[in-house]
């Protein structure tokens, strides 16, 4: 496995993030998830980072935040919040995200917090999976409802 460098997200990376993005949030189109990515650029609060190979290809990304809002099970305000984590499926399983996840609590820290969060989709049993065995505990159940008033 060739050697892999973790750098802060530039906006000479954008078309790379968008790519791998696209295979990480598919319920969205990919105009909306650009607007979206350039949003969480625009906001002092998200720190986006990118793994690289030595040859400058990006083969995962992760996209932090700091949450004032309430964070379902959370003990305090402001609370770091992991909004994406991916990698790309031939660099798996070699400590990359465990290296995203590092940084992300070390700046998280940085900035006052002292708890995580994260979500996924309660159909998504891989993600759920990965999220405990980098040391998340399921916090609750959640279910959505919607209602068109017209």
């Amino acid at each position: 496995m060739t050697h892999i460098n973790i750098e802060e997200f530039e906006t000479s990376d954008f078309d790379s993030l968008l790519e791998m993005s696209q295979k990480l949030w598919t319920k969205y189109e990919k105009a909306e998830l650009k607007n979206l990515l350039n949003e969480s650029f625009a906001v002092k609060r998200n720190l986006v980072l990118l793994a690289k190979t030595v040859e400058g290809k990006s083969v995962g990304f992760s996209i932090f935040s700091i949450r004032t809002d309430y964070v379902e099970g959370a003990d305090q305000s402001p609370t770091g919040y992991l909004e994406g984590i991916f990698v790309q499926p031939d660099y798996r399983n070699v400590g990359i995200s465990k290296q995203f996840i590092h940084l992300g609590e070390e700046w998280c820290k940085e900035k006052g917090c002292t708890q995580l969060g994260s979500d996924t989709w309660l159909s998504d049993k891989e993600a759920q999976a990965f999220h405990k065995r980098i040391g998340f505990w399921k916090e609750d159940k959640l279910v959505h409802f919607l209602k068109n008033i017209d």
